[in-house]
């Protein structure tokens, strides 16, 4: 894909399903008695991982042609059944590491690899407390990655302190819990995405948060319950490619986008806080709230950019939208700070390498460190070869850089946007 220098984006564009709340609609759609019928469903690659999973554990499954509607035939908690093979969850580390916590509680074997990239990306963090749970569930090369081996084991409740905040994490010890034979709690040290405690409850489970009053840390606490429900559930727009559309509004000149019905859930809208910081022109508009999940539409126009610093609680609310934050910061005046941020280090790519290589390769000064990177915005961007390595997000946010580069700009493996976002670039094309 080649892209050129560009002025003057108009328009309104609508964002295709959050992908993290399409995952779990069909998990807990699966393990609920009934039909759970989904409307906005991110037909995205990791996305149709985990249908592909559940099929292969005998849930029936209806998908119209366009994804505008899914129809999940759930078999209740214990209605899965043993697959023939092994489980494909291609490239997506949501699928394994939250379905990892519904396996382990099922009568049968199963085992779970993906992808090269997904298979060095670290499973440690869920098989660690899964076996303090009474798991039965290791790594096949016994390198703390996937293809992972899960057996028949009781679970029993316990009280995990998580090291990190994370929401994959959360959501994979919450749903052994519904196995497990007493109360589960999950504390982390900052309260990452809660999209699995607001739709486990809307499906009957019995689960509730907690704040640490005088500290940012936050529990969630599960029981184990006789069933879950069906339900009919509309999927939000996903903030995290809507933020594509956000940051282009801001640093492309002459440019006024409405993005229409954008997740604006708190644990997500990190990005939204991080434009007001840098003096970005955003206007929430119609906001609401439906199945628990709070949305907007969300109104940009250009503006005047400057650095800021983003640390802390803030960056689990975030941690997918930095490398299009990092795009806006070398078109800021001044320096921005990105730090707290370890967790880059082990997505699709390493992101603070990833990220600061192609700002490099295209005239931004910027220097990474071990927990982000720093980046001395204002100087022009010039085009450049991008190597994505096959990230979708990296993918994506030099899209967005390419628009304000002189000359021409080449994202090499622009393919892979597949994963989170199909119809990336067609949506752009509403906007010229």
């Amino acid at each position: 894909m080649e892209l050129c220098n560009i002025t003057g984006l108009k328009g309104k564009v609508t964002i295709p399903g959050d992908k993290s709340i399409s995952h779990r609609c069909i998990m807990f759609g699966s393990i609920a008695n009934g039909t759970t019928q989904i409307h906005n469903f991110l037909s995205g690659a990791d996305c149709l991982a985990t249908i592909r999973c559940f099929r292969e554990l005998g849930i029936e499954i209806e998908v119209e042609s366009d994804y505008s509607s899914v129809i999940v035939h759930g078999k209740g908690l214990h209605g899965l059944s043993a697959p023939e093979k092994i489980l494909d969850v291609g490239n997506s580390g949501t699928t394994t590491r939250l379905i990892s916590g519904i396996l382990a509680g099922q009568p049968f074997d199963s085992k779970l690899s993906g992808d090269e990239s997904l298979n060095s990306r670290p499973m440690k963090r869920i098989i660690e407390p899964l076996t303090q749970m009474g798991a039965h569930i290791s790594s096949i090369l016994r390198n703390g990655c996937a293809p992972l081996y899960i057996t028949p084991a009781q679970l029993h409740g316990i009280h995990y302190d998580s090291p990190v905040a994370s929401a994959q994490v959360k959501s994979c010890l919450l749903l052994a819990g519904l196995y497990a034979d007493g109360e589960t709690a999950v504390t982390e040290p900052s309260l990452s995405r809660n999209h699995t405690e607001l739709m486990l409850k809307e499906f009957g489970a019995d689960i509730r948060s907690t704040f640490e009053i005088g500290s940012s840390k936050a529990t969630a606490i599960i029981r184990p319950c006789e069933e879950l429900y069906g339900q009919e559930i509309t999927v939000p727009g996903d903030i995290s490619s809507a933020a594509y559309f956000i940051a282009a509004g801001l640093i492309v000149p002459d440019s006024e986008i409405l993005v229409e019905n954008v997740g604006i859930n708190p644990t997500r809208a990190g990005i939204l806080r991080v434009c007001e910081d840098m003096g970005g022109d955003i206007t929430l508009l119609n906001e609401r709230t439906e199945g628990g999940e709070r949305i907007a539409d969300v109104l940009v126009r250009t503006s005047r950019l400057h650095g800021t610093t983003i640390e802390g609680d803030i960056i689990p609310t975030l941690i997918d939208e930095i490398p299009v934050i990092a795009v806006m910061a070398a078109m800021a005046e001044g320096t921005t700070i990105i730090k707290d941020a370890a967790e880059l280090k082990v997505k699709e790519t390493d992101r603070i390498e990833t990220v600061t290589d192609n700002l490099k390769a295209m005239g931004c000064d910027v220097t990474p460190t071990e927990d982000g990177m720093i980046i001395n915005g204002g100087r022009p961007l010039h085009g450049a070869s991008i190597h994505t390595l096959l990230d979708h997000r990296i993918a994506m946010a030099f899209s967005i850089a390419a628009l304000v580069a002189e000359g021409t700009t080449k994202i090499l493996d622009s393919k892979c946007v597949d994963v989170s976002y199909p119809t990336f670039y067609d949506t752009f094309e509403q906007l010229l």
